[in-house]
């Protein structure tokens, strides 16, 4: 049984949000787009058709699982064990990634790393590489071909601390790497084992990086900070500077040079230009913890925490909540699975 309750908040902006029950259904009919999200204190990713909100399947994993990045031709994902709920949590966390076969909707192996844990960050180059990053030992791990790969088959040191989040080139030639506690963004080069982090600071608790979609500049979000950083990405120095109201979790650059952050104190949406000056902002109902893109559509999947477990579905073009729908506990990272 689906219920419905609205959502209304921001700016001008009424979003209906569906409280979705579990369904016994396990394969989208044609024609629907489904959005594959990691649930953290769910414990599970979660698929759901952006349409109606109607809950397909869930894979279970164990406890806290975090960030999720999938290949290409969206048959495989991977999951990072984070294994705590924040990174403000002690404990040693998750050491393993989480392989899925995102068509049979199964958990396929578990791959342990190790003594790599507190497994955050992961992403895929073009050519369907892994990455994954350790919190706790500051290395990046690669995976040359992850659907079988048991172990890692390179690892690269970050000289940072407490390195959360990356942003990894096309090429898999160059991985930026944010550092919560050295306030830190590195620049490491997966495939050069003797080049040397090139390090720097772009303000306090840096944790959201992105490449424009030339890969010639870094935005960085300094979240203690409250300000948006862009960077000469192959230099490392600043370029432009702004502030922000409030907290800036992740940043995302568009093809058309629109970075978009979301804002986890702030509530809110807020596009920029390249250069970093202010477009627009769009409140929302739910603090934004990331955002996945439609492919050919100028919609943006707003997983959402706080109050309210959701998935807020926003129009680009009339910067306005165009729907949404109910997941389960805490909604971050995801993945977009079109319509065949």
């Amino acid at each position: 049984m689906v219920t419905r309750r609205a959502v209304i908040k921001g700016i001008g902006n009424a979003a209906a949000v569906a409280a979705v029950a579990p369904s016994a259904i396990r394969a989208a009919p044609p024609g629907v787009d489904v959005l594959a999200v990691v649930e953290k204190s769910g414990h599970a990713v979660s698929f759901y058709e952006t349409s109606t909100g109607r809950r397909q399947d869930s894979i279970a994993l164990p406890q806290y699982p975090h960030e999720l990045a999938a290949d290409s031709g969206r048959r495989w994902a991977y999951v990072g064990h984070y294994g705590v709920r924040t990174s403000s949590d002690t404990g040693e966390g998750g050491a393993a990634v989480f392989v899925l076969d995102l068509a049979a909707r199964e958990l396929i192996r578990t791959v342990d790393l190790r003594p790599f844990n507190r497994i955050h960050g992961v992403g895929v180059d073009a050519r369907d590489r892994l990455y994954a990053l350790s919190e706790a030992k500051a290395t990046l791990l690669g995976f040359d071909d992850p659907s079988v790969d048991q172990e890692p088959t390179r690892a690269v040191p970050t000289d940072g601390i407490k390195t959360h989040l990356f942003a990894i080139s096309r090429d898999g030639e160059r991985a930026y790497v944010t550092g919560l506690l050295s306030h830190t963004a590195s620049l490491v080069r997966p495939y050069d084992p003797v080049a040397r982090p090139v390090v720097m600071t772009p303000g306090e608790r840096p944790e959201g990086i992105c490449l424009s979609h030339d890969e010639r500049t870094l935005y960085v979000g300094a979240r203690r900070s409250r300000r948006l950083v862009a960077l000469d990405a192959q230099r490392m120095t600043v370029r432009t500077t702004v502030s922000v109201p409030g907290d800036p979790l992740r940043v995302y650059a568009r093809p058309d040079g629109v970075v978009l952050v979301t804002d986890i104190a702030d509530n809110s949406l807020t596009a920029f230009t390249p250069d970093l000056r202010r477009l627009w902002s769009l409140g929302l109902p739910g603090a934004p913890s990331a955002v996945s893109f439609h492919p050919t559509a100028p919609l943006a999947y707003v997983s959402q925490l706080g109050d309210v477990d959701q998935v807020g579905i926003v129009d680009l073009e009339t910067r306005s909540i165009a729907g949404g729908f109910g997941t389960g506990r805490e909604p971050d990272s995801s993945v977009l699975l079109p319509a065949a």
